[in-house]
């Protein structure tokens, strides 16, 4: 019996979130595809007929990823935009709060793999590059500054977020969320300047 219109594309779909997940959570190299495979639903024997390889996954899920977090931040802007706060103030304290830092299975992948992306081929580190350039885009713009603010910005959370997952101690861990707050709400105030 043949499957339903649009299985192929639901069953890639649930391989891409299960990559993403992962991916967001344990980085890419200590990650196999029997084990994306499986967070899917599905055994390891069907991933060729979605992908070539890995490689092909880890930059698909990368954009997914992106993509994503994009869509999170936006709404987070969007709700703010009757608020106390700015849409880009809104987006810095999402991004940098417990709940973003915690909930690694669905936050931004770029503080998951920056790390290690220098170490992986040059296919993975240009679609990287293109999924930092695309938020860095979002940020800059959301921001209304010029690129080199906006990256400062970018780079700024990401690595917040990297160092506050990355220590052992929780009440460091917090400072560190709370100062890239500090200073990066410090840097949109002093645009004008």
């Amino acid at each position: 019996m043949p499957y339903p219109e649009g299985h192929k594309l639901r069953v890639r779909q649930h391989i891409l979130t299960s990559a993403a997940k992962a991916f967001r959570t344990h980085g890419v190299q200590n990650i196999s595809l029997p084990y994306i495979m499986k967070g899917a639903g599905l055994t390891h024997g069907g991933f060729y007929s979605h992908f070539e390889n890995k490689d092909q996954l880890v930059v698909e899920a990368c954009q997914f990823a992106i993509s994503d977090t994009i869509e999170i931040l936006q709404r987070v802007a969007d709700a703010a935009k009757d608020g106390e706060q700015t849409p880009l103030e809104a987006v810095i304290d999402f991004y940098l709060s417990p709940l973003h830092r915690d909930q690694t299975e669905t936050g931004c992948i770029l503080p998951a793999v920056s790390g290690e992306i220098s170490q992986l081929s040059e296919t993975i580190r240009q679609a990287y590059t293109r999924e930092l350039q695309r938020l860095m885009a979002f940020i800059t713009n959301l921001a209304g500054v010029d690129n080199s603010t906006g990256y400062a910005l970018v780079s700024s959370m990401v690595g917040t977020v990297a160092l506050a997952r990355s220590v052992s101690d929780p009440k460091l861990s917090d400072e560190l969320l709370l100062a890239g707050k500090v200073q990066a709400k410090r840097l949109i105030a002093n645009m004008g300047d």
